[in-house]
């Protein structure tokens, strides 16, 4: 983990694409995408079914790592309303063993307007926790220091003519959207308009790395 400031508080992040608050012992994630294998199973395109229980393993493996007691969930968590349903006994296990451990909050995304609801923990649209904003997706006019996610953000790089992808941070003063903690999600570019637009284009890319921080400058 590697510790950095951000709106007053001391965060730290982790190389999985993770923040851990340690003044809380939060963790805190963004779209999990639980079952999108088996979404795109029902729509003919047949993909290895164990993408959400590999990112609950991942969950555990942090949350055992960290001592955390809070969880924070920002959204698309379930890649459909009926993604619940789909979820493998071994899965179903974890994931309410996960729940029973921590203070386990659940922020609504575009993906799971209902998903997360059968599951118990609370369930919520927005949280102002501490004065920092945790929502899904970052608002453009919001002033207030905000956490979100919905991006998937992804450093694109060519180093030695290779190129390389490494899920990123996109922080401002103000923002941090986090990267995709899912095990099957796609990325949208650090630099794209769309980012930008949402958080400022005096954004920096952010991967945590042996113990340092790697910033970059991102420009649409």
């Amino acid at each position: 983990m590697v510790p950095f400031s951000f709106a007053g508080h001391a965060f730290e992040a982790l190389p999985e694409g993770a923040l851990y608050w340690p003044a809380r012992r939060a963790l805190l994630v963004a779209d999990l995408h639980f079952e999108k294998a088996s979404w795109f199973a029902t729509h003919g395109q047949m993909l290895p079914p164990y993408d959400s229980l590999a990112t609950l393993k991942g969950l555990e493996e942090l949350v055992d790592r960290t001592g955390a007691h809070e969880l924070w969930c920002l959204g698309d968590s379930f890649h459909d309303v009926d993604a619940g349903e789909r979820l493998t006994g071994a899965a179903r296990a974890l994931l309410t063993t996960l729940i029973g451990r921590l203070r386990w909050t659940w922020i609504t995304g575009n993906h799971d307007p209902a998903g997360a609801e059968r599951w118990g923990a609370e369930v919520l649209e927005e949280a102002d926790v501490d004065g920092i904003l945790l929502r899904h997706e970052a608002d453009p006019q919001e002033l207030r220091p905000e956490l979100s996610g919905h991006f998937h953000p992804k450093l694109r790089l060519t180093v030695r003519g290779r190129r390389l992808s490494r899920r990123c941070f996109v922080t401002t003063s103000r923002k941090i959207v986090l990267p995709a903690f899912g095990s099957l999600t796609g990325g949208l570019d650090a630099g794209h308009p769309e980012i930008l637009r949402a958080v400022g284009r005096d954004a920096e890319a952010m991967i945590a790395v042996e113990g340092r921080l790697l910033r970059f400058p991102v420009a649409a």
